[in-house]
């Protein structure tokens, strides 16, 4: 099984099934003397955790993180930094209803192309690496990749601004008010208002035993111009690979997206003006990326997270084994949606994109011999 490690310079590695003993993800490419320790890993996790709400899955996990390479009296040492959290709500009976329907395909999820990729020998229990406990590896990197950033004035936040035909109103918040905000509520949307309607909505879905999807925003800020590889290496094409790789994200849109279908050339064009030496954009409607290269405008990108597959809900599926048709019964422990518990995964790769393309960009920048002139 291939695809296990993103990034060029920030490399990040993760293993683990839904099932097994735990979780690990491994970062190369970390600088010595980054302070770190295990709590600035655990406040990311906690924000993923399940069972922490009405809404979740009522899976009891505790994603106790344990850093145990890459340390040495509180600061990396330049070595790769390990990080593993264990399992702990692997109860025979939950394997048990796993194993009882080992070869029943679940609608939404991955049985059948796992299946038939890997044969017989793919982790049936819990979708393995399929699994959206996968992500945990991806929000410890993502944790490492934080403390990283904010060294250079860089700040990332991610928050639902949609759930079903239910829209937020954040246009006129500030980026604390988003981030702040969407930490006062279970669904993480920063219009305290409308995340209650969300609430509300998610809260009649689950007891109708069926799930919802929603829109998440991710706006990074003080990240500086010429971040992004051109051709195939676009700051925006390696953001959306990695948001794309999440579990249940259909979508991916920067700036203003889809909408820019629906404007004219001259509406959608962000015009340049100076301000104190320094070029900016009186609109921001790429995003803060042209060309794939960030344009010193803060990043905006949207993705589409579908409706939590596992369903409260029979439904009619295939037998692989019988190659038969067959009945799927409902299934309890679930999330009626995802999209809150999604955001600190969209969090975690943005940051390890955009941290990934900054090392590059300082490498070059450090041999190029390139002077600056732009007043950056």
């Amino acid at each position: 099984m291939l695809g296990n490690t993103f990034g060029r310079m920030f490399r990040v590695t993760t293993c683990g099934e839904s099932y097994g003993g735990g979780l690990a993800a491994i970062c190369d490419g970390v600088p010595p003397g980054i302070e770190l320790c295990d709590a600035d890993i655990q406040e990311e996790l906690d924000k993923r955790r399940p069972g922490q709400s009405d809404i979740d899955s009522p899976r009891q996990e505790t994603d106790q993180v344990q850093i145990f390479s890459g340390l040495r009296d509180g600061y990396t040492t330049g070595a790769p930094v390990g990080m593993i959290v264990g399992n702990v709500d692997t109860l025979p009976q939950h394997v048990k209803e796993y194993e009882d329907a080992r070869h029943l395909i679940r609608p939404g999820h991955a049985e059948y192309t796992y299946r038939y990729k890997y044969g017989d020998y793919v982790d049936w229990c819990g979708a393995g690496r399929a699994s959206g406990r996968e992500t945990v590896g991806r929000v410890a990197a993502g944790a490492v990749a934080k403390k990283i950033l904010a060294r250079e004035g860089i700040r990332i936040a991610a928050y639902v601004s949609e759930l079903s035909d239910i829209r937020a109103e954040i246009s006129g918040m500030s980026f604390d008010e988003r981030e702040q905000n969407a930490l006062k509520n279970e669904i993480f949307c920063p219009d305290l208002a409308t995340a209650e309607k969300m609430l509300q909505l998610t809260r009649k879905i689950k007891e109708d035993g069926d799930t919802l999807g929603g829109v998440v925003e991710i706006l990074a800020v003080g990240v500086p111009p010429g971040l992004g590889e051109p051709v195939f290496d676009k700051l925006s094409a390696t953001l959306a690979h990695g948001l794309m790789s999440i579990p249940a994200v259909k979508g991916c849109e920067i700036g203003t997206g889809f909408h820019s279908t629906r404007m004219l050339g001259s509406e959608c064009n962000d015009i340049p003006y100076l301000k104190e030496g320094r070029v900016r954009f009186r609109t921001n409607n790429s995003g803060g990326i042209d060309g794939g290269i960030s344009n010193g405008e803060d990043i905006l990108v949207r993705i589409a997270v579908k409706p939590t597959s596992t369903i409260s809900i029979a439904q009619r599926t295939v037998n692989m084994e019988t190659m038969e048709e067959a009945d799927l019964a409902a299934i309890t422990r679930r999330d009626a949606t995802i999209c809150g518990r999604i955001c600190a995964v969209a969090a975690a790769m943005s940051r390890i994109v955009i941290l990934d393309h900054l090392m590059m960009w300082r490498g070059y920048d450090a041999v190029s011999g390139i002077e600056h002139k732009f007043g950056w």
